[in-house]
């Protein structure tokens, strides 16, 4: 880890540059943990927000639904202020509480179960094998960027498949959800200032899968645009603003995140070699070593939550309307919760990692993103001879999502 900072008034924690230049700022949280762990942060924000860094405390909130809601602060943000009633941009999973939350989650909860997810398992495994074939020529060494030219693939081939969305509109997929997560990173930028380009992105992706459900309710399928297009909540169809808005959702939730984690877990690898020859020793630490990628990579830094009612924690007085920004990276490094936390095991067991949440909002892909790795790295460990680094891996400016822009690779594949 890099020196601490000074004092606490030094500390950056949603600094978008900074995250991209620097990583997670592990030092920062580890001196929090330490010394205040629930922590009012005033520098750069427009709102201020108590920071939670501790696993337990975590934990704690994310299990108190009713006391705790999602709504109206999704994250921290620090160029924006929370918006009002009708000024947002989706209303999805992620920013409902209950009854809504647990009624439209119902809705898609059947197509992640883990008997729908072993379905699609023979389909991951080819169009992982496929690429990897195409990656390993006749298995002289080569280069290449491990995000575009296999991480963004799989993941968006995986998700393509479960929406729908035929091969010739992959690359929109990919150039939206950049767009939209990447608004602060200019690589990503489709206009000219962050709220417009994210802006011009969603209302693309909106557009696209608007004419996508009504024709599948002209003509149902078995994907999940046509489960949902048809779906009916209260007697009626879904209301436009939130069928769209969980459509948003599917594509930014499992495309991004599950690219990122595998990502990053390569990197781990390479940077572990003797991790990376254990997986490959012994295939049966492949479940062991997809959780530990999870606890490593941590690909959502964090989602907020705001106080319905006064309480304490920690010995702070968090007031009602107060938000709470859960820093689930630090969690994954608790030093009360994980021996060695800096340390990357591939067969780490217990490991209590909240790398998709707890609680009511426990990720609803899970399954899905767990399957993707699972064979993704079963592979790599099987025909990976060679990777080494030919540069820095890049990484998204952004304080809300841990992404990875590109990883460059010099390898060899059998």
């Amino acid at each position: 880890m890099a020196v601490a900072p000074a004092s606490l008034n030094d500390l950056e924690l949603v600094n978008n540059e900074t995250y991209a230049a620097d990583g997670y700022p592990h030092e920062a949280w580890a001196v929090l943990r330490r010394e205040a762990p629930v922590y009012w942060y005033e520098r750069d924000v427009k709102v201020p927000f108590w920071a939670i860094t501790k696993h337990e405390d975590i934990r704690w909130i994310s299990r108190q639904p009713e006391r705790m809601l999602n709504a109206p602060r999704l994250a921290v943000f620090p160029e924006f202020a929370p918006p009002e009633e009708d000024e947002r941009v989706a209303r999805h999973l992620l920013n409902m509480d209950d009854p809504d939350h647990g009624s439209y989650r119902k809705l898609a909860a059947p197509q992640f179960t883990p008997r729908a997810v072993r379905r699609m398992a023979a389909s991951v495994e080819r169009i992982a094998v496929d690429l990897l074939d195409d990656l390993a020529g006749d298995g002289e060494e080569r280069e290449m960027d491990f995000v575009t030219a296999l991480a963004a693939p799989l993941s968006l081939a995986v998700l393509a498949d479960l929406l729908g969305v035929p091969r010739s509109d992959w690359e929109l997929m990919f150039r939206w959800t950049n767009a939209i997560i990447g608004s602060n990173d200019p690589e990503y930028q489709i206009a000219g200032d962050p709220q417009q380009s994210a802006g011009e992105a969603r209302k693309a992706l909106f557009e696209y899968f608007w004419a996508m459900a009504e024709e599948r309710r002209r003509q149902p399928t078995d994907d999940i645009v046509s489960v949902l297009a048809n779906s009916v909540l209260n007697d009626a169809q879904l209301p436009p603003f939130e069928l769209l808005s969980y459509y948003f959702l599917l594509v930014i939730a499992g495309n991004e995140t599950t690219r990122n984690a595998m990502s990053g877990g390569l990197v781990a690898l390479i940077e572990n070699p003797g991790e990376f020859e254990k997986l490959r020793r012994d295939a049966s630490l492949v479940d062991s070593a997809v959780e530990e990628i999870l606890r490593w990579t941590t690909p959502v830094i964090q989602f907020c939550r705001t106080a319905t009612e006064s309480f304490e924690l920690r010995g702070q007085k968090i007031r009602a309307g107060d938000s709470m920004c859960l820093f689930y990276p630090s969690a994954n490094r608790d030093e009360d919760v994980f021996d060695d936390p800096f340390v990357f095991r591939v067969d780490r067991n217990p490991n209590r990692h909240l790398a998709f949440g707890i609680g009511e909002h426990f990720c609803l892909g899970a399954n899905l993103a767990r399957l993707e790795l699972r064979i993704l790295f079963r592979l790599l460990a099987e025909r990976l001879e060679h990777a080494e680094l030919t540069g820095p891996m890049e990484r998204l400016a952004s304080s809300f999502l841990g992404g990875v822009k590109h990883v460059p690779l010099r390898y060899r594949l059998v």
